[in-house]
Parts: C-alpha cells; structure tokens; sequence
C-alpha cells in the first residue's frame, strides 16, 4: 500500500490529498501524524487531482507531514448472533464492557437496496401497546412509519415504549429491536441504557449510540451500521426486526456540516441537494423479501426544526415514508402522554396489517369513525371561542364532548402501560356509545349490533 505526504488543505472534517492513484469512492484511510498517533477515515469524493477524506476522529493534528494510506477496503461491521444484548458505539465497537464480537462474517456497511421486483408486500399487524397508533396508524411489518416530533416533545420516551412493548400477536417468531441514537447527549445515553437493562428489553436488542460529542462524520455511520445488522438478522437468521433510528434531524445536521465543508452549492435550507437520495438509502432497507422469513421494520424519529412539517427534513422523509405519527405541542401542554395527533398522522399500509384474521373486522370501521368525530369535535372548539357552547345543538355538544373525552381516555396512556388492540377497540366503542346509532355513519348496521353498547 502506497503512502502519500500530499495533504493541500484541511477544512472541518475534510482532508483534502493530491496525486494520488486511482481510489475507490467509500475506501478506509489511515492518516499518521508526525507523533505516531493513528486516525481513520474514509472517502467520500475522489477525482483525477484531489481526493477528499472525512476523519472520523476528527483533524485536529493534521498537518502536511501527515502520511496518507488508502487501505483498498470499504467499512464493514463485524456481525454474529453474540450481538444481541450489546451496546455499540457509532461506529460499532461494543461500548458496555463487554468482549468483542467474534465476526461470523464482515458486512459492507452501505449495503444494497431491494429490488423492487423481490419485495414482499408487508400484511401483518404489529402491536405497539399504544391507542393512537394501533387504532388509527397501524405499523405493519416491512413498513418505514417516522414519528414527526418537536424540540421538548417526548419523542424518546415514545421511542423506548416502542422498543419494549412492540410484538406481532399470536406467533413465537424471534422478534429484535435494533435502536440507533444519532446526536444525542450523554445524560439521554445513559437514561436510554438503564430502561433497556431495567425493563429487559435489552436481552432481544441491540443499541448503537452516537453522542453529540461524537465526530459528526459517525453519525453518518450509525444508522448504516443499525440497518446492516438488521439485515444480517432478518434475512439470514429468519428474524423479524424494528429498527428505531433517532434523531434524523442530527443526521442531517451532520450531512449539511459535511455539506459545507466540501464548498459543495447548498440546496433549500442549506442542505445538500442529494440529501433526497441520501435518506432514501437508509429508508429504502426496510421491508420483507419474497422467500425470507424475516422482515425489517422501521421506526424513524426526527424533530421538526420551529415545529414546520414543511421543513426539508420532514418534508423530504414523508416522500420517501410510508405516513407519519405527528405529535402536538397543544397536547404535550395539557400534560397529555403520548402527545400524538392522530388527524394529519398517517398510516399508508395500514388496510394491509388490519381486519378479521389479523386484528378485529370492526377495526377498520371504528378507527374511521373515532377519525371523523374527533375531527367534527377538534373545528367545534373554535366555535365555541366565538359564539359560546350555548348556540350549539346536542349533536355539536356531544361531540365538543367526544373531543375531550377521546384526548383524555383514548390518547392518554401511562409510559409502560401496554394496551393491545382488543382493549383499544372495546375503549373506542366506550366513547362512540355516547351517539346514537344513526349518528355513527361510518360504522354498518352488523357491526353497531354486534359491538355497540351503548351508554346507561
């Protein structure tokens, strides 16, 4: 392997090489300072005169006298079922004490994407424990379902319910959770670490965790990492994973960081004009191949920056995305947990994972009608503020009062209480017995008979 001492310039994490033999896009690089220290990198554009490399370690310490090898290999994670149980940093290497992992193979981190001629069209129900999103935006599995959050809202402690509580109803299949954490801060490190250990949940886990001290290089990383053992063990080990990636917000920070550092011409907001595709190759590794048992589901968090869902970020992952879960600052203020709004949330392959056989057949029906009166009742506020409750008729207060009871009965739940669909659909009939039956017109006359009771 050839050394280069051509280093022309340093620029954030950037180190630029000149002269160099032809490199490969994505190649490891080993940089020796003057001191004997060793930093790595890899390369992230490369051209007949200047090859660009991002430190992970960062460059402070870097100067022309620095020696440059170009190792001819790509990142690779080193994977084996001995992973379960284990917390990793961005990069992969265990960060709990433990043993390495002794690789059963190394795995090309950047993966590739499934063709969509293979895919298998995602069909079964999985229950999260939690109302609003097995009731109205139900996660199937293969499906790629964001939670939409904003700065202060519990989107983390949502993440970990999730985490602890999500099962597929009725089969013993082995069911993992790969959760990745990108930027975040120690304290949440820790917090994030102690509910996986107290709950047990850690046992059929894996964690990867990026600190926001961390190179923003790794971040970069992190996810890949995640989904490149997810693969491993969904389509060679016949296991159904959900992948929980937080905070995608960071992420992007860091690919608009690099962004800046290469000169590259920024696109909306700063961002890189690829950050479309970007995401969609971490998006797009979610789903369920034909002729493998195992599926990968994902669970992307990101923060909307000033709580604008038209921002890049969002905006770009709901292209990609199958729906959304939006949670709402009004609700988080009431002191209401989990603060999702269900009326712009989303679930696009929710017919696929619902009905008899799978979760209930009035499920479909009931969720539709829960929809439409909270919707009725969420407008009737306003107009209250303006003419009084006075000037409304009884339907009107009935559903000003639906409103209210469904935000306080039916989206509130406590942090470890795990409602399955049964005990959902029977509280969405609870709070639709306050209409009479020719009111709830979404629902048909078999299923009103079968499961309304009404209110005494």
């Amino acid at each position: 392997m050839k050394e280069y001492k051509t280093i022309s310039r340093v620029a954030g994490p950037l180190v630029f090489v000149e002269k160099t033999h032809p490199v490969g896009y994505n190649e490891l690089v080993r940089i020796q300072l003057q001191n004997g220290e060793l930093k790595n990198g890899q390369v992230l554009d490369t051209s007949d005169d200047i090859v660009v490399v991002q430190v992970f370690e960062g460059t402070s310490g870097i100067d022309r006298d620095a020696h440059v090898t170009f190792l001819g290999d790509t990142i690779k994670l080193s994977v084996s079922e001995d992973m379960l149980g284990r917390v990793f940093n961005g990069a992969g290497k265990p960060i709990d004490d433990g043993p390495e992992i002794i690789a059963e193979k190394k795995l090309d981190i950047i993966g590739s994407a499934i063709n969509p001629y293979s895919r298998q069209q995602p069909s079964d129900f999985i229950q999260t424990g939690i109302s609003t999103i097995d009731c109205m935006n139900t996660l199937v599995r293969g499906q790629k379902l964001p939670i939409f959050s904003g700065s202060g809202l519990p989107h983390n402690e949502i993440a970990l319910q999730i985490a602890r509580q999500a099962k597929v109803v009725g089969q013993n299949e082995k069911f993992i959770v790969i959760f990745a954490a990108m930027g975040i801060t120690n304290e949440e490190a820790q917090r994030f670490i102690s509910d996986f250990e107290q709950t047990g949940a850690l046992d059929r886990s894996l964690v990867f965790l990026n600190l926001a001290d961390d190179p923003a290089v790794e971040r970069l990383v992190t996810p890949r990492m995640a989904l490149t053992a997810a693969e491993y063990f969904a389509f060679e080990k016949d296991a159904h994973v959900l992948v929980i990636l937080t905070d995608m917000t960071n992420y992007c920070e860091s690919l608009r960081e690099i962004g800046a550092a290469r000169e590259e011409v920024p696109g909306r907001r700063g961002y890189p004009g690829y950050m479309y595709t970007d995401l969609a190759t971490i998006y797009e590794r979610a789903g369920m191949v034909k002729g493998k048992k195992g599926s990968i589901t994902q669970f992307p968090i990101l923060t909307m920056v000033g709580d604008d869902i038209t921002h890049p970020i969002p905006d770009l992952t709901g292209y990609i995305t199958e729906g959304q879960v939006v949670l709402s600052r009004e609700l988080h203020r009431k002191s209401i947990y989990p603060p999702i709004d269900v009326l712009p949330s989303l679930s696009r392959l929710m017919n696929l994972g619902i009905g008899k056989s799978k979760t209930r057949e009035d499920h479909k029906q009931v969720s539709d009608q829960l929809y439409a009166n909270y919707a009725e009742g969420r407008d009737l506020r306003g107009l209250v503020a303006i003419v009084g409750e006075e000037a409304l008729s009884d339907r009107d207060k009935k559903l000003l009062k639906f409103a209210a009871e469904f935000e306080d009965k039916f989206v509130r739940q406590g942090k470890y209480e795990d409602r399955d669909i049964v005990k959902t659909l029977l509280l969405s009939w609870f709070l639709l017995s306050g209409f009479p039956k020719d009111q709830l017109a979404r629902i048909s006359p078999e299923m009103k008979d079968k499961y309304l009771v009404e209110k005494k």
